[in-house]
């Protein structure tokens, strides 16, 4: 890149400062990680627009690494953040208006400029496929008081019996990870998440009927969509990616959780697909392919970093949850006798991507050869009369 280029670049993007960052530290953006340099003291260059900021403190020596912290802003051109480094809690603060407006302006007169690492603008574009539908407004409904989301604020996340083995395994890490705990500091909560129920309970419906509502999930992705999100389909898509970012890089459970929860509930669909919400499903199809296209890239997996691996085996076996639902899904879709191509075009390309990076084999599948445990959560959900 030429001088006048840089430049430029430099005038018109966003900025953070972040001061008195230790050395070692693990400090990303988006899809970029590095760790932190004497001389670092913030990112320059960075485009307008929506940013995952996430980081985690090491010991003198750089091999032990403190739960990730991470939070959502949403730059404007030429904006600069400014955070300080807290020693004791171990993370960045806030500092006040008046000395945030004087190191701006220091930014804005390039007195900081040796000491800006530049955003990697050739990832800018894998990261847009990841965060193309996550807003301003979305970030400030759903992320917690404080904005930070970290696995310290989720110490009771799988209390209820995890179901898969990935769960199982989660659990035992986040048990053994170090989490100080304060008696004189206030308690926070996780983000503000949809509320996704897994079975669908209403009253005067007959037994048959409720089974078939479970079967299929429409009415329940009909009844979210509407009531959650004013009946809008890329606000759902933008929790779906703001969920699968706070899970993948801010190594977040809670939000591993509720990206489970949305597969679940749109592949658990059989009537909107191929006829009343086509076009959302072919753009979830495609959030998803980038999803899993990125997470395949384990030399780029920033959550096998850190404190806690994420993407564990038991989530890219041949058993695991998403294995399973994909299965029903591609059958659905490629058996229908009619669907929608862009759909069908997309639900090919997935069915690709799992098959050639995992080994997935989803060609001899036939309804009738599926076969269910008893206790299986893949299992159709069958719903008994009460007597």
């Amino acid at each position: 890149m030429d001088a006048d280029t840089a430049l430029e670049l430099v005038k018109k993007g966003a900025s953070l400062l972040f001061l008195d960052v230790p050395q070692h530290t693990l400090l990303g953006i988006d899809t970029q990680m590095f760790s932190v340099g004497p001389n670092f003291k913030g990112i320059k260059m960075i485009p307008p627009g929506p940013h995952f900021i996430y980081y985690s403190s090491s010991n003198r020596g750089g091999s032990e690494f403190s739960p990730m912290i991470g939070f959502f802003i949403d730059l404007n051109p030429s904006q600069v953040i400014v955070r300080k480094w807290d020693q004791q809690e171990e993370r960045l603060v806030k500092i006040s208006e008046e000395e945030e407006e004087r190191y701006s302006q220091g930014v804005k007169n390039m007195e900081f400029d040796k000491y800006l690492g530049p955003f990697t603008l050739s990832q800018y574009g894998e990261w847009k496929m990841l965060s193309n539908y996550i807003t301003k407004t979305l970030i400030e409904r759903i992320e917690p008081i404080g904005a930070e989301i970290t696995i310290i604020h989720e110490p009771d996340i799988f209390v209820n019996n995890p179901k898969t083995a990935m769960e199982e395994a989660l659990s035992e890490q986040l048990k053994n990870t170090k989490i100080q705990k304060s008696d004189d500091k206030i308690v926070k909560r996780g983000c503000y998440y949809t509320k996704i129920p897994r079975l669908i309970k209403q009253k005067g419906i007959l037994g048959q009927d409720l089974t078939s509502l479970n079967l299929d999930k429409t009415s329940l992705l009909e009844s979210i969509l509407i009531k959650e999100y004013g009946g809008m389909e890329d606000l759902l898509l933008g929790e779906l990616q703001f969920a699968f970012v706070a899970f993948l890089m801010g190594q977040s459970l809670e939000a591993f959780l509720q990206w489970k929860n949305f597969v679940n509930l749109l592949f658990g669909c059989t009537e909107a697909p191929l006829h009343t919400r086509s076009n959302l499903f072919t753009k979830f199809i495609k959030v998803l392919y980038y999803q899993l296209k990125y997470a395949f890239q384990k030399e780029n997996n920033v959550a096998t970093k850190g404190s806690i691996t994420l993407l564990d085996d038991s989530f890219l076996s041949s058993d695991s949850f998403l294995q399973h639902l994909c299965k029903e899904f591609f059958l659905l879709v490629l058996q229908a006798p009619f669907v929608d191509g862009d759909l069908l075009s997309w639900t090919r390309k997935l069915k690709e991507l799992l098959e050639s990076s995992l080994g997935w084999v989803f060609e001899h599948d036939t309804r009738d050869g599926i076969f269910y445990e008893e206790d299986d959560e893949f299992a159709p959900v069958v719903v008994m009369l009460e007597e």
